[in-house]
């Protein structure tokens, strides 16, 4: 997940509280909140094709929808940049859903920076729940506790002070989600993107003093690879708290050509009973303001499609039976 530079659609549905969402005759209707999925799905991160995000966007989905995926990770850096009408009408239109969308912190959207830092990613992060009203998505992911990149040696007092901050923080949050019945999934960064979070252990930990329940671990393979000593143990201690997925490999690259331990991680997986979505969120240095920011310095892949392509063919025959 990378920051901000210059900055699920379920048809199954189980009954919990009303949330708002909207249909294609261009009105609000209620849908139960909490959507349950009665199989994973395949999404793919628009950061890999698209950044910024705008309306233009919608071009990917028809591609999306023929390389195979079920949905899309819509990530957005801009909330006014983006009509979210104009982007769940090409979902519909594609047989796509917006599986989650990805939250891009940068500076200036820090829940334990400045007051005006701590303020700007509380509001961002509300207009990011009013566009998923729209787009139907019910996951909201990423690292929003922080800004991405900052990564400082502060004393224990001074972090636990952050800490109780950013709790109070995603208390609020939390609260709004849970009137739309959306799940924020808080995901662990690497050492070199946070000092804050880098573990399961520790996000499940900030889950836990939350305590809201519709707050858990958004796990990727990315990062965990560089911090968690054995992943499939790490996703077996998340249990029930694992919320949502990022499938990349170790080089940040297609998922499956790496080294990481794919059948290991289908394994937990498994016994963990995971059926939320499974989303690629990998770069390449096509879109140069990402690749910056994730630390892109090379071509890693042939391409961007040839990452999708092979990717969600990877992971459909690897989790195939979950």
């Amino acid at each position: 997940m990378p920051g901000r530079v210059g900055a699920q659609l379920a048809h199954q549905w189980h009954f919990q509280p009303l949330s708002l969402q909207f249909c294609k005759a261009g009105r609000y209707f209620h849908r139960p909140y909490g959507a349950f999925q009665s199989k994973m799905r395949y999404g793919i991160n628009t950061f890999l094709f698209s950044f910024p995000l705008t309306n233009d966007s919608a071009r990917l989905f028809p591609q999306f929808k023929k390389w195979g995926f079920d949905s899309v990770e819509i990530a957005i850096d801009d909330p006014e940049a983006v009509d979210p009408r104009v982007l769940r009408e090409a979902l519909d239109a594609n047989g796509l859903v917006c599986g989650s969308v990805c939250g891009a912190f940068g500076p200036d959207r820090d829940l334990r920076g400045t007051p005006e830092q701590q303020q700007a990613s509380l509001d961002y992060q509300m207009k990011l729940l009013d566009h998923m009203d729209v787009l139907g998505s019910k996951m909201l992911a990423g690292p929003m506790y922080s800004a991405v990149g900052r990564a400082e040696a502060v004393e224990p007092k001074q972090y636990q002070q952050q800490w109780k901050t950013v709790v109070k923080h995603l208390k609020k949050v939390c609260k709004q989600a849970e009137k739309r019945g959306i799940t924020l999934a808080i995901e662990p960064l690497n050492r070199f993107e946070t000092d804050f979070l880098n573990t399961v252990d520790q996000t499940l930990k900030l889950c836990a003093d939350v305590g809201a329940p519709n707050i858990g671990l958004h796990y990727d393979t990315f990062h965990m690879n560089i911090e968690e000593k054995s992943q499939p143990k790490a996703i077996m201690r998340a249990g029930k708290q694992l919320k949502h997925f990022h499938a990349c490999g170790s080089d940040r690259g297609t998922p499956g050509g790496d080294h990481i331990d794919w059948p290991g991680i289908a394994t937990a997986l498994k016994k963990v009973k995971y059926n939320g979505d499974v989303a690629i969120e990998s770069f390449t240095p096509d879109v140069k303001v990402i690749a910056r920011a994730a630390a892109i310095w090379r071509q890693i892949e042939p391409s961007n499609n040839d990452i999708a392509i092979k990717g969600v063919k990877f992971l459909r025959k690897t989790l195939s039976g979950l």
